[in-house]
């Protein structure tokens, strides 16, 4: 009973505090006001958080009946005074809230917080894709890359920020120390955007390897035990082979593209033998869009194919027989590409280049090559065998793709990629007709 009564006055302090911060006409109490917006906010329980969040969507939206007079006198007269007045009567006063929070001790992070903990309850309550709107929105401008620091980060930094680069490595997992160790050698790199409120908090980072070719596997590149190569003539191509954000609060606001731009700038301007930028990605889901019938776009999808596509599409489908058994059962079975056969390995890069060459752009395109082709990059090659991790095999029957991001081209490529273009490679197109 206690502890009910102590969540209640919880929450009714957080919403007091809320509402006396939005109510401040003057600055001189705002930092102390939203201060104590945040200090309650932090003694919520979990399950109270959306309930909150609910208060903040049914309290501070816009006024529906002065959007609506506003809206019709700028449509009468467009001049500036009406339309100054229509974007201050839509735009939501919890918008001002946030904008608020910001300026309290640490505001910046406790808003990360906010909203990591808002996309927690999303899926339940949809309704609150409002408040996310609006925080999120703020947080673009914040999390501006224009904001943004970039530094490279080596052995000698510290430790906390090594630690989260392990804690948060999404793409291949960092095996503890000496694996990381590795990663930071000469002929590696690791680029971090920080921003100015936070400056022990890597927000994303992206992994380089330096080498003297184009890579087709994985494992040459996250051996912690592969001797470091010193001599810098040697370095012909930076290969980005992992980009891993470390904040869920952060997700949805652009930052990954200009780091790929900035890191590619500067490694440029230090080798400058360096011509050659490149990926090496995961195809996760690859698998699944293969079991549910390998299909882009809907129905349509099949029909807009040229015959030829559409014919090895088919094939391929029927040679890799996943509606009889499925990949699971295939992978429990012992499947490896070393003992594919030519058609299987036929059937999979075909339906792989279909996947990535022809569905990027749709709206259930790949999320890494929507990704890398948005920013301008090019879909160069598709490569077998290339991770034989369990989640490689698991999720893309062990193949991985290189970008190449050609740094001449990546404006026209991205302006093309938004109209549903996308730019690949002879080699990939050679793979959609064995």
């Amino acid at each position: 009973m206690l502890e009910k009564l102590a969540k209640a006055r919880y929450f009714s302090r957080v919403t007091g505090a809320v509402t006396r911060l939005i109510s401040e006409r003057g600055e001189s109490n705002a930092v102390s006001m939203a201060d104590d917006v945040i200090n309650n906010y932090y003694k919520l329980t979990k399950d109270q958080h959306a309930k909150f969040f609910t208060f903040l969507f049914q309290k501070l939206n816009p006024d529906p009946v002065a959007v609506m007079s506003a809206a019709q006198n700028f449509s009468a007269e467009g001049n500036a005074r009406n339309y100054i007045k229509l974007q201050r009567v839509v735009e939501p006063p919890r918008q001002e809230l946030f904008r608020r929070l910001n300026r309290a001790t640490n505001g910046t992070a406790a808003l990360v917080g906010m909203r990591r903990d808002l996309l927690l309850v999303l899926d339940k309550q949809p309704e609150l894709t409002a408040v996310d709107f609006d925080l999120r929105h703020l947080l673009s401008s914040w999390f501006n890359p224009g904001f943004l620091k970039m530094h490279r980060v080596d052995w000698k930094s510290p430790a906390e920020i090594l630690e989260k680069l392990i804690q948060h490595e999404a793409v291949h997992a960092i095996d503890g120390w000496d694996d990381l160790r590795r990663r930071l050698q000469p002929d590696r790199r690791c680029f971090a955007f920080f921003h100015p409120q936070l400056p022990n908090e890597p927000l994303i980072f992206v992994e380089v390897a330096l080498l003297s070719e184009i890579p087709a596997v994985i494992t040459p590149l996250v051996d912690k035990k592969a001797e470091t190569v010193h001599q810098t003539s040697n370095y012909k191509v930076a290969a980005f082979y992992s980009i891993s954000n470390c904040e869920p609060g952060l997700r949805g606001v652009s930052m990954g593209n200009f780091l790929i731009k900035r890191v590619a700038e500067q490694l440029h301007e230090e080798f400058p033998s360096l011509k050659t930028f490149v990926t090496l990605s995961p195809i996760p889901g690859f698998i699944d869009w293969v079991a549910s019938g390998a299909d882009i776009g809907g129905d349509n999808f099949s029909v807009q194919l040229k015959p030829a596509i559409r014919s090895a599409r088919e094939q391929s489908l029927e040679t890799l027989g996943l509606a009889k058994r499925s990949w699971t059962e295939r992978l429990s079975a012992g499947w490896h590409p070393d003992d594919a056969s030519e058609k299987e390995k036929s059937a999979l890069l075909c339906l792989a280049s279909i996947y990535l060459g022809l569905g990027s752009a749709g709206r259930n395109g790949n999320p890494v090559a929507k990704f890398h082709l948005g920013n301008g990059a090019k879909l160069h090659q598709i490569n077998w065998a290339a991770d034989l991790s369990r989640k490689g095999l698991r999720e893309s029957g062990a193949l991985m793709v290189n970008y190449l991001y050609d740094l001449s081209s990546v404006e026209e490529n991205h302006e093309r990629f938004t109209h549903g273009e996308i730019d690949y490679s002879r080699a990939v197109g050679r793979l959609m007709v064995p």
